[in-house]
């Protein structure tokens, strides 16, 4: 591991089955269960995890994920039980979007093309 670089990323979740099923449906991650209240996830660029909570989720960073097709990913996302919370808008550089996972964690995908 390398000093000063992100090295993990910890979300909630109000249920890992769901939270699993989407993820490894729309981008494909692996998951790790640690006991029944957390699953750690891995085939995703950086190693995290989902902690089971029943408390109101407030999502403190916004993750922001590639991919080369925005309008195909979107569609896997809403496929999959995600919910676009903002549209896709042009920003220098690129275009992105942004949504809501199962459990309503925030995140976006960008591309540059």
């Amino acid at each position: 591991m390398e000093n000063k670089t992100i090295d993990y990323i910890e979300f909630k979740a109000k249920n890992l089955e769901d939270i699993k099923s989407f993820y490894s449906t729309v981008f494909s991650w692996e998951f790790t269960d640690y006991g029944p209240s957390y699953t750690a996830f891995s085939n995703s660029g950086l190693l995290g995890g989902f902690e089971l909570t029943t408390n109101e989720i407030v999502n403190g960073a916004l993750i922001v994920l590639y991919n080369d097709d925005l309008e195909t990913i979107q569609s896997e996302i809403e496929k999959a039980g995600g919910k676009i919370s903002k549209a896709i808008f042009e920003f220098p550089g690129g275009r992105r979007f942004h949504f809501l996972d199962p459990s309503g964690n925030e995140l976006a995908v960008w591309s540059d093309k």
